[in-house]
């Protein structure tokens, strides 16, 4: 069992209805009280993830609001942490949402590694409690790590099923690169790719 972050239901309350969440509840997608167990061990598992081999931003009330991004490992440390996610996935989803989990992952990876190199920093989750959106806070969730992907001059990309959330990334840098239908969900994503800011990696060179 995975500890569960305060962040985690406010996350669960957010994402719950995103097609990749549901897909992966598999048919406990139909229990909304299930539905959001499952997902706030999800979270919980993927916050801790993005410890380990990425960034986790938490806001300065952290049950506000979580980004997760997932970077660039060794080839053994990937293989771990695909091992020890398989196995969480496998304890936690049934098997119809694990299946489903890694139908929508293998489609949307392939389709990732046509448009951006192994290099690039990868922005898993952003979440903000519903309560508390319209406030800036996705802003807040993800300047740090933008800004420390710019000083190492890092390509980020993400992938999003919710149109609505394109204006926001547009603002913060990131511009579609494809979409794409996803077979499983029956849904569209796009792909938002971010080139490093060369203002930021000009402030950094006049530091040295």
């Amino acid at each position: 069992m995975v500890s569960i972050d305060p962040v985690c239901a406010s996350a669960a309350a957010a994402l719950e209805d995103d097609p990749f969440y549901r897909s992966i509840c598999g048919a406990y997608a139909r229990d909304a009280v299930l539905r959001r167990a499952i997902l706030e061990q999800y979270f919980a598992y993927s916050s801790q993830e993005g410890r380990d081999i990425g960034r986790c931003v938490h806001l300065a009330d952290r049950a506000l609001g979580v980004a997760v991004w997932l970077l660039p490992q060794a080839l053994d440390v990937q293989s771990r942490a695909a091992h020890n996610k398989r196995a969480f996935l496998e304890a936690t989803l049934d098997a119809e949402g694990c299946a489903n989990y890694y139908r929508i992952v293998n489609f949307m990876k392939a389709k990732a590694a046509s448009l951006v190199d192994d290099a690039a920093w990868y922005l898993s989750i952003v979440a903000v409690a519903p309560a508390a959106q319209g406030q800036g806070l996705g802003r807040k969730l993800l300047e740090p790590t933008i800004a420390e992907s710019d000083r190492v001059s890092a390509t980020c990309y993400l992938e999003t099923f919710s149109p609505r959330s394109l204006s926001f990334y547009e603002r913060l840098g990131f511009a579609t690169k494809a979409r794409f239908a996803e077979p499983t969900t029956g849904a569209d994503y796009v792909v938002m790719v971010r080139y490093p800011s060369p203002l930021t990696k000009n402030v950094a060179l006049d530091l040295l």
